[in-house]
């Protein structure tokens, strides 16, 4: 089984990633500590596995019956869930990564993700759909 990454998913994740890292780039290095610019990158980069995780994901439950497809990408959205929490709290507790910058950062890039991530699954079950019709 060879793994697949949307391509697309990934232009989309990387420019969202660029974009955000010059926006934010000026505020955190001018007024945030290294501790805080550490816990934001860190909380950037568990988002960005995360969100290759579920492509991956989609891309192997997408030629899948839709009741497998279904519990392969929603299952699969609760592993890669505990998991990032599960990483969070280890990051916090045995690490003393700032919590806060690492929340933040964590959630802040998980969400624009999660939407993207969305809208890839929308935009492959309508393509699978359409080629089931003719």
């Amino acid at each position: 089984m060879r793994l697949r990454v949307d391509q697309q998913f990934l232009l989309q994740a990387a420019s969202v990633v660029i974009i955000i890292g010059v926006a934010g780039s000026y505020p955190l290095l001018a007024f945030g500590s290294k501790e805080v610019v550490i816990a934001a990158v860190i909380g950037c980069l568990m988002s960005v596995l995360n969100a290759l995780a579920g492509s991956i994901t989609l891309e192997y439950a997408l030629d899948k019956s839709y009741s497998t497809f279904f519990k392969v990408v929603f299952g699969g959205m609760l592993i890669r869930m505990v998991i990032l929490l599960g990483t969070l709290y280890l990051l916090i507790a045995a690490f003393g990564i700032q919590k806060i910058a690492l929340t933040v950062s964590l959630l802040g890039f998980y969400m624009v993700f999660l939407i993207l991530e969305v809208l890839s699954i929308q935009r492959k079950v309508e393509v699978r759909n359409e080629g089931s019709l003719s």
